[in-house]
């Protein structure tokens, strides 16, 4: 069973948030810019895959949001 999550990003300033975050995107994970802000898809067959991919994330997306803020 594969579970799924899918975390939006939107604003103005969403693609300065999301660009510098795509690199350390893995396998499980993708990142369409969209016009209006981006969306990240991740999946795992784990919970607590899903969970640490996620919580990694948000944590370097608010890094970024911090930075972007200061713009």
């Amino acid at each position: 069973m594969k579970i799924k999550v899918k975390i939006e990003i939107c604003g103005p300033k969403a693609y300065f948030v999301a660009i510098p975050l795509m690199p350390d995107n893995m396998v499980n994970m993708k990142t369409d810019i969209e016009e209006k802000g981006a969306v990240t898809y991740f999946e795992a067959e784990k919970i607590g895959s899903l969970i640490a991919s996620v919580d990694d994330y948000l944590m370097n997306a608010k890094v970024a949001q911090d930075m972007v803020g200061l713009m």
